[in-house]
């Protein structure tokens, strides 16, 4: 019965990393790498190619995918087109078609058609590395309830031994047991065996299983936890709050227009008329902006630098950069060709609109910038950068669009999760306001500076009471993530530093998987809870029963093994989707049984026509 019973204990905890077995499975153990020419590029012509150990393979190689296979690395599609699978990555289902400049993660599956594909990660920074790695960490990473459990577990074993001894050795004095046993009362070695049995922790060793069960739900469904602790942090927390630019929004901004408003305009002493200073100027605004942002990550930098290409710019001169985290930059321009400032050294700044009117010499000068914005031919629901150049200010007005579903992530977060929602960033209050009212956040704080967002997620957390979760992805929300009770991060878009704080990572480019890290969470410490009452509850069963003899051995250790293999499959349950409340479960319940009744009803119906039908 034991031996019976361990193997079942071993198949229900191997059960909980099925996940990250499958993941090692795909590793692919070489790659073939294509021969390059002289200016670095593979010769497509005859596909001369190598076989080369997925760990050896560097960044800026160029490897052959077939059919069938792996991708062993992070890549770029250099030729060809197919359609890939990234099922086992991040749980998602459809297909998706692999194009000339895609990225695809490592560990993807090629279905059909080959390609040439540009390693752009290392096997040491790859997504498929970093899935296996941080799992198996997460595995290892026991929260607060399993290291105590293992502390006491010791504790409690030598108490049961010396409580066994005690009973053997004392029974007979105490309680004129028989110190053998006879055919009418058992002997108090027989009852020192049975609370030995009875009385030893194995439900309890076992009963943090459900956090590793938990961790393998996650990464199926692409998400990684960096630890059981995690799971006990986010059922803690009542409080959420989000960035808004690549995170509740695509962070794709769409360049819509520019538009000079202050310093631009001069008075003609003949005519009397307004015009502007040059009549290019737009043109060389955009030049400038996309001289200052070139090679940026940021949203807004992009969106300016994309705009700007295949556009007739006049060429711009840049140097002496310097960068001001969360708010903007400044450089200064040497020269810009066809300009009427000829060779003069400008300096120029970009970014919010707050940051400009902060570098103005004068109060006056600043509100008049201000009210220039409020003015603006085109309203304040756009994303607004500044550019000031020679003090001279130009607007630059970008769309960003809410991500697909973030506005039914949001209710449910509200409605079934109870959790305050907010949020918090660093765009002006009509911008922010506009998402806020598109997704439904009621709570926005705005014009926030990194520093900004870290006391406010330090003050929230303080004066609410309970955890705060902040979800973000920029290099400026690294502090609130660290601050806060559970950071998580868009694993596709979050910057290296994001990263590495972050205690959640989403491997889909999208945050529903917010909504199910709370409810697993939430599920998984209401089992670990079940499984400690369970495992006293069959300790303390079978243990007074079987001191006072009125219990057989063998029947002590059915109890015993019979209450872990209970625990066990009680945490086995965290495989499964978890649910906001019981009646969710018992409507589910009654859904599948209609649905398997209906479908058993149809058989029956077409059972009985198919005879008449043949007459």
């Amino acid at each position: 019965m034991f031996n019976l019973a361990h193997i079942a204990e071993e198949f229900f905890t191997s059960r909980a990393m099925v996940d990250v077995k499958e993941l090692k499975e795909n590793y692919p153990d070489s790659v073939l790498v294509l021969n390059v020419d002289d200016d670095n590029l593979p010769d497509v012509s005859d596909l001369a190619y190598r076989s080369v150990p997925v760990h050896d393979v560097e960044v800026g190689s160029y490897i052959l995918v077939g059919a069938g296979e792996a991708v062993p690395v992070d890549c770029e599609v250099y030729q060809g087109t197919a359609t890939i699978t990234i099922e086992h990555l991040t749980g998602e289902v459809k297909p998706l078609e692999a194009k000339v400049g895609d990225r695809i993660p490592g560990g993807a599956r090629n279905l059909d058609g080959r390609m040439i594909l540009k390693a752009t990660k290392t096997w040491n920074e790859s997504t498929l590395n970093r899935i296996v790695q941080l799992t198996e960490e997460a595995q290892l990473n026991k929260p607060k309830l399993q290291r105590w459990l293992d502390e006491f577990g010791e504790q409690y074993s030598k108490v049961v031994v010396v409580l066994s001894l005690a009973i053997a050795l004392i029974g007979p004095f105490l309680f004129k047991w028989s110190f053998i046993g006879t055919s009418v009362c058992r002997g108090s070695v027989y009852r020192a065996l049975g609370l030995m049995v009875a009385a030893s922790p194995c439900a309890l060793a076992v009963a943090p299983l459900a956090y590793a069960t938990a961790i393998s739900s996650c990464a199926r469904k692409g998400i990684l936890l960096k630890g059981g602790q995690v799971l006990d942090a986010l059922a803690s927390c009542h409080t959420i709050a989000f960035d808004k630019t690549g995170t509740l929004t695509t962070g794709g901004l769409m360049f819509k227009a520019i538009e000079p408003i202050y310093g631009h305009w001069i008075r003609s002493k003949k005519t009397h008329d307004i015009s502007c200073c040059i009549p290019n100027c737009e043109k060389e605004a955009l030049a400038v902006a996309a001289a200052m942002e070139k090679g940026t990550t940021h949203p807004i930098g992009r969106a300016v630098v994309d705009h700007s290409i295949g556009k007739d710019l006049p060429s711009v001169s840049i140097d002496r950069f310097e960068y001001f985290p969360g708010r903007g930059l400044t450089a200064t321009v040497n020269g810009i060709e066809s300009g009427t400032e000829g060779g003069k050294e400008l300096k120029a700044s970009l970014g919010s609109v707050d940051f400009i009117t902060s570098l103005c010499k004068s109060e006056d000068e600043s509100r008049k910038i201000k009210e220039a914005v409020n003015a603006s031919s085109y309203g304040r629901g756009f994303v607004h950068a500044a550019l000031s150049v020679n003090e001279k200010v130009t607007l630059i007005h970008l769309e960003d669009r809410p991500r697909p579903g973030v506005s039914d992530v949001i209710a449910e977060l509200k409605d079934h999760a109870r959790l305050r929602v907010m949020m918090l960033t660093g765009d002006h209050e009509s911008s922010a306001q506009r998402v806020a009212n598109a997704v439904g956040i009621n709570e926005v704080y705005c014009s926030l500076k990194p520093e900004d967002k870290l006391n406010h997620v330090k003050s929230t957390s303080r004066d609410m009471g309970g955890g705060l979760i902040m979800v973000g992805e920029g290099i400026n929300d690294a502090p609130a993530l660290a601050a806060a009770t559970v950071g998580i991060v868009l694993a596709q878009r979050a910057s290296a530093t994001a990263i590495a704080v972050a205690d959640v990572l989403l491997l889909r480019n999208n945050i529903s998987g917010v909504p199910f890290c709370v409810a697993k969470s939430r599920q998984t410490t209401s089992l670990v809870k079940q499984n400690v009452a369970l495992a006293l509850s069959c300790i303390i069963l079978a243990s007074l029963p079987s001191v006072l003899g009125f219990l057989p051995l063998w029947l002590t250790v059915l109890l015993h093994e019979g209450g872990t293999l209970v625990v066990c499959l009680n945490s086995v349950r965290a495989l499964n989707d978890p649910s906001w409340s019981w009646r969710q479960d018992i409507q589910h319940l009654i859904n599948q049984f209609k649905s398997k009744h209906s479908v058993l009803q149809k058989k029956d119906a077409r059972s009985n026509t198919m005879p008449a039908a043949s007459l």
